[in-house]
């Protein structure tokens, strides 16, 4: 910006020193298109700067965002991981329980079959026993 300025002192300067040439009048013209010039120029770079901060900021706030998104998919990793882990254990429990009450089931299944088996045999063993012990009266002449 300091040499745009040391532009328009020089520009200036020559204006004063051609002001009583006959080409004064158009190098005053030139010299307000080389003003206007710089003027654009000067605006244009401040709007460059504006749109480079604007960008800066933007690409700040994407920056934030990515890591925010990384931190929460971290996080639903650690919990993932938690809940496979608990998922787990439940699982390994609810096995185990289902042993504990199986068990018992199958043994007392087993007794009753055992019982079965023995209630049968016994009415066997009564049938022979009531067919042996049957007395035939003879008759009676």
């Amino acid at each position: 910006m300091a040499a745009f300025r040391d532009m328009e002192e020089v520009s200036q300067g020559l204006l004063s020193l051609l002001g009583a040439n006959r080409a004064e009048g158009q190098q005053r013209r030139l010299l307000g298109r080389h003003e206007q010039m710089v003027e654009r120029l000067l605006e244009t770079q401040d709007g460059a700067e504006k749109w480079l901060r604007e960008i800066l900021t933007a690409e700040k706030e994407v920056a934030q965002s990515l890591l925010d998104a990384k931190e929460q998919a971290h996080q639903g990793g650690v919990e993932l991981r938690q809940l496979e882990a608990e998922l787990q254990r439940a699982s390994e429990e609810d096995a185990r329980l289902k042993a504990n009450l199986l068990y018992p089931f199958l043994r007392l299944t087993r007794e009753l079959e055992e019982l079965k088996e023995i209630e049968a045999d016994l009415d066997r063993q009564e049938k022979e026993v009531d067919e042996d012990t049957t007395v035939t009266i003879p008759s009676a002449v």
